[in-house]
C-alpha cells in the first residue's frame, strides 16, 4: 500500500512539474503547453509501469550502475577541466563547428564511454568489490553466518535438497559454475548409469533453486588462482574466498578441505550423527535379510539404513526377531550395531 502511495505522489510530482514549465512565459506564448503536460504525464505512467512490470529487481545491479553513473560523471568533469585550456589554445577557424560545440560533442562522448565502462567493471566484479570507505560492498546480505558452497557429489546425492524443507539451514547455498558444467557432463555422458546420476542431480538443483526457503546462487565467476586447477581444488579456493564451507559427500575431498584448512560439512557425517545411539541391553526388533561375514552371523538394518550385526541369526534369514545390544561401532560409513539373538517373534 505505501509502495503505491509513493508513486500516486510521484505521478501528482509529474504532473505538477509538467504543469508550472508549461507556464512559464516562453512556454505559455507557444504551442507546446500542452504537449509539456502529457508527455510528463505520460513519462511518469511508462516509469510507474515499468516498475511494476519488472518484479524481481536485483540490488547488486542497481547499485552497480548507481556508482558507476556517480564515478563517470565524476571522472568526466575531471576530463573537462583537463581539456578547457587544450581548446582555448585551438583556432577554431575554419572548423564547420564551433568551439564550444566541439568541445561539448568531445565531452559528451568521453562522459558517456566513461559512465558505460564503470557500471561495466562494478557489475562484473560485483561479487568480491569493496570500497574501502564506507565500506560498501556490492553483495546483498546472505542468510546465515557463512554461505555453503555445494560439491557435486553432495548435489546428486539430493539429501542436501530434504534437509533444506526442513528449515534447519538458512545459510546462502552457492553452485559454483564449474561444479555445474561438471554436472552438466555427467548427465551427458554415455554411460547409462553417470547419466542418471547428472540428471538427477540439475532435477535437485532446480528444486533447490525453487525452494523459497533459502538464497540459492550460480556463482559464475573464476578466481585467477583457480586457473588450471582440479575441480575439487577450485571448490576449496572459491570457499576460502567467500569465507564459506564446502558442503560434500566425497570423503577424499572432505580429508583434503581439513589439510587445506577449509571448513566442511560432510553429510554422511551429519547423517550419522542423526541415527539412534543404542546402549548395550537394550531390545531391537529388525528381520534378518541376509548373512553376516562371521560364522551364524546373520544382518539385519533399520529404517534408516544402520547395520545390526546378529550372533546366531543366520538360522532365522528372512524372520523377524527380538535381539538384544552387545555392542556398536563407529566407523567412517556408519554405525554398526552387534546384538545378540533372543527368540522369534
Amino acid at each position: 500500500m505505501a509502495l503505491w502511495v509513493m508513486r500516486a505522489g510521484f505521478l501528482l510530482v509529474a504532473v505538477g512539474l509538467g504543469v508550472s514549465l508549461a507556464q512559464n512565459n516562453e512556454i505559455t506564448g507557444s504551442n507546446y503547453s500542452v504537449p509539456v503536460v502529457v508527455i510528463f504525464t505520460i513519462g511518469a505512467i511508462a516509469m510507474i509501469a515499468l516498475d511494476v512490470l519488472i518484479r524481481k529487481k536485483r540490488i547488486d545491479l542497481i547499485t552497480s550502475v548507481y556508482f558507476g553513473l556517480l564515478i563517470g560523471l565524476f571522472l568526466t568533469y575531471i576530463i573537462s577541466l583537463a581539456l578547457t585550456p587544450i581548446f582555448l589554445d585551438i583556432d577554431s577557424q575554419g572548423w564547420p563547428l564551433g568551439q564550444e560545440t566541439i568541445k561539448s560533442l568531445i565531452i559528451a562522448f568521453a562522459g558517456i564511454a566513461i559512465c558505460y565502462l564503470c557500471i561495466s567493471v562494478l557489475w562484473q566484479t560485483r561479487d568480491d568489490f569493496r570500497f574501502i570507505i564506507p565500506y560498501v560492498e556490492f553483495t546483498k546480505d546472505v542468510k546465515g553466518a557463512k554461505p555453503y558452497v555445494l560439491d557435486t557429489s553432495v548435489v546428486i546425492d539430493g539429501r542436501i535438497a530434504d534437509i533444506i524443507e526442513t528449515g534447519v539451514i538458512d545459510n546462502q547455498l552457492i553452485m559454483p559454475r564449474f561444479v555445474l558444467a561438471e554436472l552438466q557432463g555427467i548427465a551427458d555422458s554415455g554411460d547409462k548409469m553417470r547419466r542418471s546420476r547428472g540428471r538427477r542431480g540439475l532435477d535437485i538443483l532446480n528444486r533447490l533453486r525453487g525452494n523459497g526457503k533459502i538464497d540459492f546462487k550460480v556463482y559464475d565467476r573464476e578466481l585467477p588462482e583457480m586457473e588450471g586447477q582440479p575441480v575439487d581444488m577450485k571448490l576449496l579456493l572459491l570457499a576460502r574466498h567467500l569465507d564459506g564451507k564446502v558442503v560434500t559427500g566425497d570423503f577424499n575431498l572432505n580429508k583434503v578441505a581439513k589439510l587445506h584448512n577449509v571448513p566442511v560439512i560432510n553429510l554422511n557425517e551429519v547423517a550419522n550423527s542423526l541415527k539412534p545411539v543404542f546402549l548395550p541391553g537394550e531390545r531391537v526388533t529388525i528381520r534378518i535379510v541376509k548373512q553376516g561375514e562371521g560364522p551364524g552371523q546373520g544382518v539385519g538394518y533399520l529404517d534408516d539404513g544402520t547395520m545390526i550385526v546378529v550372533e546366531d541369526g543366520r538360522d532365522h534369514i528372512n524372520e523377524t526377531v527380538n535381539i538384544t545390544v552387545t555392542s556398536m561401532l563407529q566407523t567412517s560409513a556408519g554405525r554398526m550395531v552387534f546384538g545378540k539373538f533372543d527368540n522369534v517373534s
